[in-house]
């Protein structure tokens, strides 16, 4: 019989929606989120968890490699298993047996960027399931509706990404489309202790991103991410729309920047007063046969590894390092084994939530500045024979 794994009654803490300030180094914030299921140190990585479960991962795993939150997508399980699935087993922590903060993307990106034949109205959108071609709607009530029912820790707003490129006239529609939905959103009824969180639009739109910002800030919420980057845009395109739409928002409050993943971006997303993150990567590559390490990704299928007795990374400490070789692992994946996958997926979570600890640890100790030079020597400098890390655009939570 399979079992919810308890909620255990959490020690004093404060109410949900506190931001605890505990460091400032420069722009770059160490803080801690209250949620309904307790506590998140920032800056944070979210895995993904787009079905109600980490590929290939139980919820003792993340708890284990150091998961604090993680993220699911409420337009995928609006699809499968559905709303009164999910409420008759008392709600997504229940279903999925993770006893800690959960947060929920509204489905916004799904709906423009899987389905076809979209119709948008002030109300919301009228698409087709990418599953089965069944008719569905989608608008702030029902993003709302369907996230109340999940019982998240922090819900997001039903808001319109705008893709790359894009030009102006459109964007600008859709920032007063995500403005008036965001309004909306924030009117609605949601489970206890749950926050909202808006989303700053803009696409490439400088102006826009600082408008959307200021006008989600005067509608209030409990957080803000910066939304629609990471869509296929140059580098130093997607750090300066982070950059304008993080420096219209308030200080008292956590950012997050949705669907960044590559760990020298997240970086720069922290130096510019960045708090939250969340993307696929680390569990998509471990399923394509790459493994992350501090100095970068490495191919585990490549022959060199073959008949190689060494961990996948040596000094980690995670299970699947301290337990297996690199040939062993390698042979999984060749094998198209599930292990493999689970092995690797172990590892690069690990790695991430190893690489979230020190930058916290960094930003408390007043270092943060050496530590973004060292980092980006690591994953850019390719001293190593690692591949320079980049986020594969297409690496978004679908």
């Amino acid at each position: 019989m399979i079992e919810a794994l308890p909620h255990p009654v959490l020690p004093a803490s404060l109410p949900p929606g506190t931001f605890e300030p505990l460091a400032l180094d420069g722009a770059a914030r160490r803080a801690r989120l209250w949620t309904a299921h307790g506590p998140v140190e920032t800056p944070a990585f979210m895995p993904v968890g787009t079905q109600a479960t980490v590929k290939t991962l139980e919820p003792r795993d993340l708890k284990e490699l150091g998961a604090g939150i993680i993220l699911s997508n409420t337009y995928h399980l609006l699809v499968r298993p559905g709303p009164e699935v999910i409420a008759a087993c008392g709600g997504l922590h229940r279903f999925m047996g993770w006893d800690g903060p959960i947060l929920t993307d509204s489905g916004g990106f799904q709906v423009f960027s899987l389905a076809k034949l979209r119709r948008m109205t002030a109300q919301g959108v009228a698409f087709n399931s990418h599953v089965d071609g069944a008719p569905l709607f989608i608008g702030p009530a029902e993003a709302m509706s369907m996230q109340r029912v999940l019982g998240s820790d922090i819900a997001m707003v039903f808001d319109e990404c705008i893709p790359y490129p894009c030009d102006a006239q459109y964007a600008c529609q859709a920032v007063d489309r995500t403005l008036l939905w965001a309004d909306s959103c924030r009117r609605q009824e949601r489970a206890p202790g749950q926050l909202v969180f808006g989303i700053v639009q803009g696409g490439e739109f400088a102006e826009l991103r600082a408008r959307c910002a200021r006008e989600l800030t005067a509608i209030g919420f409990d957080g803000y991410a910066v939304g629609g980057v990471s869509v296929g845009e140059p580098e130093p395109l997607l750090l300066q729309e982070i950059d304008d739409g993080i420096r219209h928002l308030p200080a008292d409050s956590p950012r997050y920047v949705m669907g960044l993943g590559d760990r020298w971006q997240m970086m720069e997303a922290v130096a510019r007063g960045a708090d939250l993150f969340d993307c696929v990567i680390p569990t998509r590559h471990a399923r394509n046969g790459s493994a992350f390490t501090r100095n970068g990704a490495y191919p585990v299928k490549a022959g060199e590894w073959k008949s190689d007795p060494r961990p996948v990374e040596e000094g980690c400490s995670c299970p699947a390092c301290r337990q297996f070789s690199r040939a062993y692992v390698r042979h999984l994946l060749n094998v198209n084994e599930i292990l493999g996958v689970r092995l690797l997926t172990v590892h690069n979570i690990h790695c991430y939530m190893e690489f979230m600890r020190d930058m916290r640890a960094a930003i408390a100790a007043g270092s943060f500045a050496d530590w973004r030079r060292e980092q980006t020597a690591l994953l850019r400098g390719c001293t190593t024979g690692a591949a320079p890390e980049r986020q594969d655009a297409t690496c978004k939570t679908v």
